[in-house]
């Protein structure tokens, strides 16, 4: 009997390991999870827990491209010694998915995919109506797609995003969630093998630069020159998340599009990673003004 296996995808940011999160709280399953995180630091393996899952991380690279074996091999793994009875993969925000479904539906025999699942952010698609390449791929690659954040935009703002994502992929249903709350019963089983329509195999190494680079720090960092250095973040920094230590408190930082959020979050040290185009440049300044916050 095969295992099941669903892919979640979406732009950086948009609420993957928000999902993750709820599928995990709720299932009913023993669960193995690969996650695929594009910096170095391993931070979203972290903030999933819950009992009878099993976490596989595959970082500093795509599951799409340039770790296209690395995840073959770590599914093979999986399946031969974890035997779940799901498999969910978290691909970063700049993965296609057209290429692991390839994978999953050429080279893994003892697995079955259930569903992609995409994650538009409507916040963003409001901001920049313009989708990009990478984009657009993961909207046309969706069985199901999650309209996500669905507060931050006005009731005719969220019917024109809705209308978008139906031109781009009139066969998928599209759900609208806040922080990606969905009847988890939705993610399985919405499409037979042999059903999906996909492009041509490709990669997208050549058509997007993302960049990525850490800090970490065992010494608390103040709050409020940290809340500073967050509302002024370079441009090219499109993502970051992690760790923050402070004096008092510890939290769990995400930015993405410009807005940010700490969530209170146990750790023991301050551990982020920050993405984007050309994020290498700023990585000077960034962590200049990091070190500056330390206390």
């Amino acid at each position: 009997m095969k295992i099941s296996m669903i892919l979640i995808a979406g732009s950086l940011g948009s609420g993957k390991t928000t999902l993750l999160r709820h599928l995990v709280a709720r299932a009913d399953r023993r669960i193995a999870i690969l996650m695929n995180e594009f910096g170095e630091i391993g931070i979203d393996s972290k903030v999933v827990e819950g009992e009878h899952i099993r976490m596989i991380e595959l970082a500093g690279g795509c599951v799409c491209c340039s770790l296209a074996g690395e995840f073959e091999e770590a599914v093979k793994e999986i399946v031969e010694t974890v035997r779940p009875e799901l498999i969910v993969v978290e691909t970063t925000g700049v993965a296609e998915p057209d290429a692991v479904i390839f994978d999953v539906e050429d080279n893994l025999q003892g697995v079955r995919l259930d569903s992609v699942v995409v994650i538009a952010d409507a916040d963003l698609m409001v901001r920049f109506p313009d989708l990009g390449y990478v984009t657009t791929t993961q909207f046309e690659s969706a069985d199901l797609l999650l309209l996500n954040k669905v507060d931050l935009v006005t009731p005719c703002q969220l019917d024109a995003v809705e209308a978008q994502l139906g031109r781009v992929n009139p066969d998928a249903p599209v759900v609208r969630t806040l922080r990606c709350a969905v009847d988890v019963g939705l993610l399985f089983g919405v499409v037979e093998r042999g059903q999906r329509h996909l492009r041509t195999r490709a990669t997208h190494t050549d058509l997007v630069e993302i960049d990525s680079f850490d800090f970490v720090s065992d010494v608390p960092l103040d709050r409020g020159r940290f809340e500073r250095l967050a509302e002024n973040l370079p441009k090219t920094v499109y993502r970051s998340k992690g760790f923050l230590r402070c004096v008092q408190a510890a939290f769990l930082f995400n930015f993405a599009g410009g807005r940010w959020t700490l969530e209170p979050f146990e750790a023991d040290r301050t551990e982020l990673v920050f993405i984007g185009r050309g994020a290498a440049e700023a990585r000077t300044r960034v962590l200049a003004e990091l070190e500056a916050c330390q206390v």
